[in-house]
């Protein structure tokens, strides 16, 4: 199951680890993106801290760790095309998986259907 935050981020858990990355709004919002700065393997970050950053034509976010856990994977592949992200951002254009999560920081995040209609009421 997906889990959304309201700064557009999702995390996916499969099994022991949760895989991260933006949502298919804040890829369109985005635009198409150019850069993607990520974090490195075994850093620990807890909820709300730092991760990385997208630079994109129509402007740059930062990436916040959505849940509180250990990086054991970066998405390698944004480097050199971190245009993914546009193209598939719930799927080839993940950011990174994390290990050891905080499982119950989840209940705070929206699932997919909440988080449609939180989409739906910024329009």
């Amino acid at each position: 199951m997906k889990y959304y935050t309201e700064d557009h981020e999702w995390v996916e858990v499969k099994g022991d680890e949760a895989v991260f990355g933006i949502s298919e709004y804040l890829a369109d919002e985005l635009g198409e993106v150019t850069y993607v700065e990520l974090p490195e393997e075994d850093d620990d970050f807890i909820i709300g801290d730092k991760m990385g950053e997208l630079e994109a034509v129509d402007g740059a976010c930062d990436l916040y760790a959505p849940v509180s856990g250990t990086v054991s994977a970066v998405n390698e592949s944004l480097i050199d095309d971190p245009a993914n992200i546009n193209e598939s951002p719930e799927d080839k254009g993940w950011i990174c998986k994390l290990v050891n999560i905080d499982s119950s920081e989840l209940d705070d995040m929206m699932d997919e259907e909440a988080y449609q209609k939180y989409v739906s009421s910024l329009s």
